[in-house]
This record gives structure tokens, sequence and C-alpha cells, in this order.
């Protein structure tokens, strides 16, 4: 669905690191490293970003 803009735990803005980290992910780059670079160092924040599934392609043929 959509990116949370915040970090649910600290409250660190991370929407804006998500098109970069899943754009280096699919190319193969190793997802820790990746987050290193883009200096996600909080586990929570590596969390948001790690764990987010895009459903909106799965979704959108069901709007009416």
């Amino acid at each position: 669905m959509l990116i949370p803009i915040r970090c649910f735990s600290c409250g660190t803005v991370v929407a804006h690191l998500y098109e970069p980290y899943k754009e280096r992910v699919e190319k193969g780059e190793d997802s820790g490293a990746v987050l290193n670079d883009l200096g996600v160092k909080k586990i929570c924040c590596r969390r948001m970003l790690v764990s987010q599934v895009d459903l909106i392609d799965i979704i959108l043929p069901y709007n009416k």
C-alpha cells in the first residue's frame, strides 16, 4: 500500500528512502548494505523499509 511517512517506533522520516532502497535491492544488491548506504541505522527504521509490501497493484483491479 502506501509507504509509512515516519517510523512507527521512533518517528524518523523514512518514506523518502523507500524508492532508492527498492530500486537497488531489485538490481541485486544486499538489502543490509543498501540500508547502511542510505544511513538507516536504527532497527525499527530498517524494519519499516524491509517489511514494506507493495499491494497497490493487487488492490487496484478491485477498485469500483
